[in-house]
């Protein structure tokens, strides 16, 4: 058993990923489903760190051995994918995520078309939120490869690792990874500041630093997006909002309320239609009566707006999960399981 065997074979049956764990034959995640090849061997503690070993430099090793987890991209045989390795009990794991050779559109995406907007945007925050794995980087690459195709701007990336990696177009790109090309998120941030950029990509908005300087790269006229592990559009404005000390919260609010301009929620859910998945798709506008709902701490309304604004491009959750029902591409239980107000969606179908 080889390294490269097992990343040809997650290309070959289109896997989303690919797990070697001590312990357990080789795993990939196929439509969401994970299967174990138990036509191979089960990897022992030295055939994953022989595996893993092969892929990362000395200087990575280092840092793994160090820190007991590292992340980075590699590229095998045309095909790029993100790699986690860690540590665990039984020696060391790694989880592969296969990152597709072709940038997909909106569109293509199935993915609501008033995203496409946020690409004529000049400045301001945009934010794309869910749990890990349900396609927020792959929506961002899309909109990023839409302004590079359009727009003659420089577009500067901070990723952890560099997942997609754009074609050369009308726009320039400087992709940076963390710990590969920069040490952390705040400093390529205030570095990006005085870089002449035109649009920032925040790979994720972990902390206070990092959230802060976002808003202050959006506020000086620059065009920003960036992830938040939150569930729902509301949420990630309160978790942005609760990062800060309460003294600060008020200047928050009101630096949201102006320059944050759209949040999409995401996530994946197996479709009914045929095989693969679908993406449902939460999406706030930020218009003058959000805005002001931000300002004055009443995020609980939000929903209420997102219900009665469907004309301008606005979409509840639930919404969403209704009309693919509907549509006939998930099923109840599905779109049941997948709701974030279980109430709603009954009230919806």
């Amino acid at each position: 058993m080889d390294i490269g065997t097992l990343l040809q074979l997650t290309i070959d049956r289109n896997a989303s990923d690919l797990h070697i764990i001590s312990g357990y034959y080789p795993s990939i995640r196929v439509n969401g489903d994970l299967y174990q090849l138990n036509n191979t061997e089960v990897i022992t503690a030295t055939d994953a760190k022989k595996l893993l070993f092969e892929l990362i430099s000395s200087e990575q090793k280092e840092n793994l051995l160090s820190n007991r987890e590292i992340d980075l991209g590699i590229d095998y045989n045309g095909h790029r994918f993100r790699l986690n390795i860690y540590y665990t009990k039984n020696g060391l794991s790694g989880a592969f995520r296969l990152i597709s050779t072709t940038i997909k559109t909106i569109e293509e995406l199935n993915l609501p078309a008033i995203i496409n907007k946020t690409k004529d945007l000049s400045q301001g925050l945009v934010l794309l939120t869910g749990p890990t794995g349900e396609g927020k980087s792959t929506t961002l690459a899309a909109i990023i490869n839409d302004i590079n195709t359009k727009y003659s701007k420089h577009i500067i990336t901070i990723e952890d690792p560099v997942e997609y990696v754009y074609p050369v177009s009308k726009s320039i790109i400087s992709q940076r990874e963390l710990h590969q090309d920069t040490h952390s998120w705040q400093v390529a941030l205030r570095s990006a500041l005085r870089e002449d950029p035109d649009v920032i990509l925040v790979g994720e908005m972990r902390d206070y630093d990092t959230i802060d300087l976002a808003l202050t790269a959006a506020e000086t006229g620059h065009l920003v997006f960036s992830t938040l592990h939150t569930s729902s559009a509301s949420e990630a404005i309160n978790r942005m909002i609760d990062i800060f000390p309460a003294n600060q919260q008020n200047q928050i609010k009101s630096q949201l309320s102006a320059e944050l301009q759209m949040v999409v929620s995401q996530k994946l859910l197996p479709r009914l239609d045929k095989p693969g998945r679908i993406p449902a798709a939460e999406i706030l506008i930020i218009n003058p009566a959000v805005a002001s709902l931000i300002r004055e701490g009443k995020t609980h309304l939000i929903n209420n707006v997102m219900l009665t604004s469907e004309g301008e491009g606005m979409i509840l959750f639930e919404k969403c999960l209704s009309n693919l029902y509907q549509a006939g591409k998930i099923s109840r239980d599905t779109a049941m399981s997948y709701a974030i107000r279980p109430k709603e969606l009954e009230n919806l179908i």
